[in-house]
């Protein structure tokens, strides 16, 4: 009977440890922190060519920008964008918007970690903290 509990605890043991690394382990890929943009401030306007989208880890939107390329807006996650302001879909597509934040450090890619988002006379400042 004890070497029956024994195993059982020592099971019990292994099984947390299991569940714990899976958890604590996990790449932390799908998150867009701040180390691939630049430490310089970065302003680009455009026409929305998709509009936010509350979806994913972080909200997003796609423009046209003046110097002609299509920029990846990251905003913040999704409640804080709300927190904001933003809505899915809100601003349509063909909209002038203004987005300021951080380009991303790769110059072949277009994206830019928006902390604040103008649209006509609105201003959704996503990210309060850095402003």
């Amino acid at each position: 009977m004890r070497t029956l509990l024994l195993r059982l605890r020592l099971l019990t043991f292994a099984a947390g440890a299991f569940v714990a690394l899976t958890f604590l382990a996990r790449p932390v890929s799908a998150h867009h922190g701040w180390g691939g943009y630049l430490d310089a401030e970065f302003e680009i306007s455009g026409t929305v060519e998709s509009p936010v989208s509350l979806a994913g880890p972080h909200a997003t939107m796609t423009i046209k920008g003046t110097d002609g390329h299509v920029w990846n807006l990251v905003l913040a996650p999704p409640p804080r964008s709300q927190q904001a302001g933003l809505k899915d879909g809100m601003i349509p597509v063909g909209s002038k918007v203004t987005a300021h934040g951080h380009r991303h450090r790769d110059n072949d890619r277009y994206e830019v970690k928006t902390e604040r988002l103008t649209w006509g006379d609105k201003v959704f400042n996503v990210y309060p903290d850095r402003s």
